[in-house]
């Protein structure tokens, strides 16, 4: 199992997609980015999404939402704000650089997370999701998509091999869920409610987990 990324190798390989991002990226990611934005759609209100990049999620929300994006990427970002400047997009309200591991929200400020091909993606998922735990609302959800790692078979072995060559690109394909459950497990209030292979393929893992209120007090 390869290291988690590091904060500069995310960096400098996102500077470089930024121009094509769109392109290539649009396409392949279409049924996941869809898919979690419907299930952020069903529950309305204060959407955040961790890892905005270039704003090609804008299209699948609607204005029953309110949508507050970050990432680290400034030439991302950049891109995302023209979408915004179009005024195609009245329900994103703003686009931040921040360090999805240190946000500067205050507690219970989202009805929603939303990480999009991410969580593999960062020096520590297991403290962005705790830092996603802590800004959503209770009764709120944090909701992932991203490609999870088979574990077995040739698929596996394909994802291993993959994983040496593409670090520097900024993918990582063999990130297990393992990972996800045991956060969720350690975490007080924190619930795994939903675990989705997406059609047609498979290839990319609905997540979703929810914030249990607080029992009130006798």
């Amino acid at each position: 199992m390869t290291p988690d990324l590091d904060r500069s190798t995310i960096e400098t390989a996102y500077a470089r997609w930024a121009p094509i991002y769109d392109v290539i990226c649009g396409p392949v990611m279409l049924k996941g980015r869809r898919a979690a934005a419907a299930e952020a759609r069903a529950i309305g209100g204060k959407v955040l999404e961790v890892g905005v990049g270039t704003g090609l999620s804008f299209d699948d929300y609607d204005a029953s939402t309110e949508v507050t994006g970050i990432d680290l990427s400034a030439p991302m970002l950049e891109k995302a704000r023209a979408k915004m400047d179009s005024g195609r997009y009245p329900w994103v309200k703003q686009v931040l650089q921040m360090d999805a591991h240190r946000m500067s929200f205050a507690d219970a400020s989202f009805d929603c997370v939303v990480a999009q091909f991410v969580i593999t993606l960062v020096e520590n998922p297991e403290l962005v999701l705790s830092e996603c735990h802590r800004v959503v609302k209770p009764g709120g959800r944090i909701i992932l998509v991203n490609h999870l790692y088979s574990e077995v078979g040739v698929a596996a072995a394909v994802e291993r091999w993959t994983a040496q060559r593409t670090r520097n690109l900024g993918l990582r394909p063999e990130f297990p869920f393992a990972r996800l459950q045991a956060w969720a497990q350690s975490t007080k209030e924190a619930v795994l409610i939903e675990r989705r292979k997406l059609r047609p393929f498979g290839l990319y893992t609905l997540v979703c987990f929810e914030k249990t209120p607080t029992p009130l007090a006798a």
